[in-house]
């Protein structure tokens, strides 16, 4: 496993240490069946969308979880197919589960299924607080020291 040294970053930085700790701890790479396939499309400034070819799957067999800024999606079929003899099986049926990292207040606004596509849409919100504001300069009140009479 490779390491980075973000020391030179961290000294003109504050609060980002997460960001550079999931750097260095970044997931593996999946085990390589690639299914579901997927695409993911930027929409707009602040939007995204999630296209995942589920065939075979109905939308009851997939769960879709957020929880501290990973998306997971996985999926599981019933085990009763034992009734059937396959001569060719070509349409995947196993459990999976795809997993995919969110940026900070990215939340996911919806989902929906239709022709053998999970959609699901994602949304950046930036709380108020967090976006930038113009701060005010003061001036500072005059000297204290007699009127009308110049400092040397």
């Amino acid at each position: 496993m490779r390491t980075f040294d973000f020391s030179p970053f961290t000294r003109s930085t504050i609060g980002f240490e997460n960001i550079f700790d999931r750097l260095n701890n970044l997931p593996l790479p999946e085990n390589g069946n690639g299914y579901p396939p997927y695409d993911i499309v930027r929409t707009g400034d602040d939007t995204f969308h999630i296209s995942l070819a589920v065939a075979g799957f109905s939308p009851n067999e997939i769960n879709i979880v957020a929880q501290e800024n990973v998306l997971t999606v996985s999926g599981q079929k019933p085990q009763n197919d034992g009734q059937k003899e396959y001569l060719y099986k070509g349409i995947s049926s196993g459990a999976f589960e795809r997993r995919f990292d969110l940026a900070e207040h990215v939340e996911v606004e919806g989902a929906s299924f239709a022709n053998g596509l999970l959609q699901i849409n994602l949304v950046r919100r930036i709380p108020e607080a967090m976006k930038p504001r113009r701060i005010e300069i003061k001036s500072a009140p005059p000297a204290k020291g007699k009127q009308g009479q110049i400092a040397a």
